[in-house]
């Protein structure tokens, strides 16, 4: 059987906030009977955007990441509302807007914080991933069609065709460790969870100090290469998807029979840029 999922591409999303306000707008005063009460017009982010920045400057990236209820085949919510919370045959988890009233125990039942208190109606809610437009027909959820860089993608497909994607695109869930099996993916999450190693390489000859393209630039950590890049036209390179607090790494570099003396540094909880390295090449 086909059902939903949802895959987000980090790499793509700018935070221009269009999957929010669509939220918003479909939502806010709007009573939508079997799926969804109103949402009240503040404080609740049923996309809630999370944002990291990484490195320091001249190397520096910032990542965007939208989180909303991840409609989880093994969501603890279902468990605790003892029936105030359903999932549908096609993947979807929707509170029961009426069955779920005064049910505030709910909101700590989710790991991923995805579902808000409406205090006026005493109700616990989360997006139901506009289920109501999708029985009507529609083929897509408001925040995919909203996304101007695509950086949503709906996908209604079987579990085994979505596991193969996930397998062969690199695709990650959030805190996978808790066993919630949830059906939002994301693409590039690394941008989010690790942490990069960068710099500039410049040669040094006739007196003159340049930016050094093509300069060959290893990572080695306990004597062993495990990547290698060429530098860009403005010398620059980077190591991207290392584990925050791994360790102690060495940077080698070489152009050509010129070699430059290792530099080393420790990855902590931050990405790290090294200052400018300089290759004699005289």
């Amino acid at each position: 059987m086909k059902k939903w999922n949802l895959v987000i591409d980090v790499a793509e999303c700018h935070n221009c906030n269009n999957c929010f306000l669509s939220v918003k707008d479909e939502y806010v005063g709007n009573d939508i009977p079997g799926y969804c009460a109103p949402q009240p017009p503040h404080g609740h982010k049923w996309i809630n955007i999370l944002a990291r920045e990484r490195g320091r400057a001249p190397m520096v990236d910032a990542a965007y990441v939208p989180t909303t209820c991840n409609h989880c085949d093994a969501a603890p919510c279902i468990e605790a509302g003892r029936g105030a919370v359903k999932k549908r045959k096609d993947g979807i988890v929707l509170i029961d807007p009426e069955a779920a009233k005064g049910r505030r125990d709910l909101l700590a039942a989710c790991p991923y914080g995805a579902i808000w208190w409406n205090e006026e109606r005493s109700l616990p809610q989360a997006w139901p991933f506009d289920a109501h437009l999708l029985d009507r027909g529609w083929s897509t959820p408001r925040p995919a069609q909203s996304c101007p860089t695509g950086a949503f993608q709906a996908l209604k497909i079987s579990d085994a065709e979505m596991a193969q994607k996930a397998s062969v695109e690199g695709l990650q869930t959030l805190r996978p460790e808790l066993g919630t099996k949830p059906r939002v993916y994301y693409r590039n999450l690394h941008r989010y969870t690790k942490l990069f190693a960068g710099g500039t390489v410049l040669a040094a000859a006739g007196g003159i100090i340049d930016c050094l393209a093509g300069a060959r630039v290893a990572l080695v950590r306990d004597g062993l290469v495990i990547a290698a890049v060429d530098t860009d036209a403005f010398g620059d390179f980077k190591f991207d998807r290392l584990e925050p607090e791994s360790g102690v790494y060495e940077i080698r570099v070489t152009h050509g029979d010129h070699r430059l003396v290792p530099v080393s540094f420790e990855m902590h909880r931050e990405s790290v840029v090294l200052q400018d390295i300089v290759l004699d090449l005289r």
